[in-house]
């Protein structure tokens, strides 16, 4: 549905194929620089640079080329949400484009920072957006059948918090007035819309002449929330050209009682990043968990295509094929991280595949054309729910390999913290609740759920390293508390003394109940590291190297040490240089890794905490390579301050 919520006290066809080759030998006559044009790089996100420039042997000498400052900034008052700096920039024909956490569509100069343009949609920043302010940047588009020199012949495209889809022009960031209504399309009319809690915070994506579009619904607010659909739209005018729903309001056979009922659900939306494959013409969809997230005893069965990767026909929006990763969710795993097309060598074969992460810290690897595993994936038993009106799935699927990524079972004797007290509070709360290990169901006295809905693996996803066929991955240890309160109980005091997170769930029997478990000294109850860095091995299916990611000893103010391992959010890139650039840690800073063997060889202090993606290129008026990272800190987490900066690092 919508986004993770964060701990409480941590953080509150024969024409097309013509237009495909003009577009691109136009694109190679317009610009010789090496480009990162779309939010993963490739159409298929592989999040690769083929750049060198910036190696294992030199970049300790990284320093700040530029810094540029947005100005968008909320920390919360005047009726508005918090906001977060979460962009990923594109850099297409010698220029910067990306979002600030206001929906402003700003365009720089590569080399110095400096302001080319900026467009501002003007959203109502006061809306009761979930995510918080956040805006995870745009996507571009070639039209080669406009002459050279006529305005909108490249344009961006940007999918805003108050459901609008903008297209402008790429030189001068004024709205294409030949696009839906000069310029825009209103995306709210879905059944069930609510301003706020249907919103937009990843670009759109572009295959061909189609723009396709997402959305974010806010979760737990009840049963029958907005529909989830899917639309592509015509890059040049915004007519509709398909639309696809993940779970259409369908009639659905009520088990033994012979008689048709309609399924009372909504969302499984797509939020996250879309990948494309152009040759195939399919659009890779990850969608998430149907509403409400922890009660399905109104929606019964799988729940498909809820928490799947769906390929759907670009032409057509039809199913090629699906897979689902979690059945009848109730636990909001979302298909949160973006889904990674690449090639892999596999019994011999080159093998076209999708990988696609969980937070589960399941990794799955598909073949791209039928959506079959590449590894086996085995369907076993899970616990059974023992919440009156609620049918769990009485299997999961669970890949062979590779093996799951962040821990899956804690136990009393697994509880830490950094004092005595934190470690008998924290084993008391464990020993108190339903714990059978993941895929343990919600339940009316409270069950622990390993990982909790941050992950494992979130929409900071993955980077592939096509060279070493390594894929290199960053994910969260922590445990939440799940529980279900009956409707009669929900609103009473004597009910609501524990602090977190309480859900109405509206149309359920039950409202929610749910707080990642902290001990006293604010820490999780988990045993660090509780970030992770790794590498897998994906021609094998082995994990090559993980470590710690960051650190949390400034969280707090804690005095004594604290292990390494932060909480994390935004994730990694590759470069042909053997460098892995991260940040997304608590603590402020970016870190380039050795590929090969996960050492750390650089870190550098940002302004606040990058809790994005970073993205690189290559200037050819000057031949430098430049690293570009948004630094402005996370609308959920309190405890850091707010930036609003992007900050470019080259070498000296």
């Amino acid at each position: 549905m919508g986004e993770a919520t964060y701990p409480q006290s941590l953080f509150r066809l024969l024409v097309i194929v013509c237009l495909s080759f003009a577009s691109v030998a136009a694109h190679s006559q317009v610009s010789s620089d090496t480009e990162w044009p779309s939010y993963g790089n490739d159409p298929g996100g592989m999040r690769y640079s083929p750049l060198s420039q910036i190696n294992r042997e030199n970049v300790q000498t990284l320093k700040v080329a530029w810094i540029f400052h947005t100005g968008d900034i909320s920390d919360g008052s005047r009726d508005r949400k918090r906001s977060g700096f979460e962009a990923t920039p594109i850099f297409v024909d010698g220029t910067l484009y990306f979002t600030t956490p206001f929906n402003r569509v700003i365009a720089l100069d590569p080399e110095t920072g400096k302001q080319r343009w900026a467009y501002d949609p003007k959203i109502d920043l006061t809306l009761d957006y979930g995510d918080g302010l956040v805006n995870r940047g745009v996507a571009t588009w070639f039209d080669a059948a406009r002459p050279s020199g006529q305005s909108c012949r490249r344009r961006i495209y940007e999918a805003t918090q108050d459901a609008r889809l903008v297209s402008l022009d790429a030189t001068t960031g004024k709205l294409c007035l030949d696009f839906g209504d000069y310029g825009q399309i209103n995306l709210r009319d879905v059944p069930g819309y609510r301003a706020g809690w249907y919103h937009m915070t990843s670009p759109p994506t572009v295959i061909d002449d189609l723009v396709v579009v997402g959305s974010a619904i806010d979760d737990n607010q009840r049963v029958a929330m907005p529909g989830g659909v899917v639309r592509a739209f015509d890059a040049r005018t915004g007519v509709l050209r398909w639309s696809w729903d993940p779970i259409p309001i369908t009639v659905a056979l009520t088990a033994g009682k012979g008689k048709d009922v309609g399924l009372n659900s909504g969302a499984a939306n797509a939020w996250s990043i879309m990948s494309v494959d152009l040759e195939r013409d399919l659009v890779f969809i990850p969608t998430g968990s149907a509403s409400p997230d922890f009660y399905g005893g109104l929606r019964p069965g799988d729940n498909r295509w809820a928490n799947s990767v769906v390929a759907l026909h670009a032409r057509s929006g039809e199913v090629a094929w699906g897979f689902q990763l979690v059945h009848h969710d109730l636990w909001d795993y979302d298909t949160a991280s973006p889904p990674l097309l690449t090639t892999l060598r596999h019994n011999g074969e080159d093998v076209p595949v999708v990988i696609q992460g969980n937070k589960t810290g399941f990794l799955y690897v598909l073949n791209r054309d039928t959506g079959k595993p590449v590894f086996p994936v085995e369907e076993r038993q899970v616990p059974r729910s023992d919440v009156p009106g609620e049918l769990a799935s009485p299997t999961q699927p669970f890949p062979v390999a590779p093996p799951p990524l962040a821990p899956q079972k804690v136990s009393v004797e697994d509880a830490w913290g950094p004092t005595p007290r934190d470690r008998e509070t924290c084993g008391t709360w464990i020993r108190g609740l339903r714990n059978e290990g993941i895929f343990t169901p919600p339940s009316l006295q409270g069950s622990l759920a390993v990982p909790g809905n941050l992950g494992g693996m979130t929409w900071s996803g993955y980077a592939f390293d096509p060279r070493r066929s390594l894929l290199v991955v960053n994910t969260n240890n922590l445990i939440a508390k799940i529980k279900l309160i009956p409707r009669a109980e929900f609103w009473r005091d004597e009910v609501r003394k524990e602090d977190g997170d309480y859900a109405p769930q509206a149309g359920a029997p039950y409202g929610l109940f749910r707080r990642f478990l902290q001990s006293p000294s604010d820490f999780p109850c988990t045993a660090p590291p509780w970030g992770m860095l790794a590498a897998v091995d994906m021609t094998e299916g082995k994990i090559r190297w993980q470590v710690p990611l960051g650190s949390m000893q400034d969280f707090g103010g804690q005095q004594q040490p604290v292990p390494p391992g932060s909480i994390n959010l935004g994730g990694p890139i590759v470069t042909a240089g053997g460098l892995v650039f991260i940040a997304g840690t608590f603590d402020p800073f970016m870190r380039a890794f050795d590929v090969e063997t996960g050492k750390e060889l650089w870190k550098t202090r940002l302004p606040d905490s990058g809790h994005a993606t970073p993205m690189t290129y290559r200037l050819n008026a000057n031949g430098k390579q430049y690293v570009v990272i948004a630094a402005g800190g996370h609308p959920k987490i309190t405890e850091e301050s707010l930036s609003d900066a992007l900050v470019a690092f080259s070498l000296p």
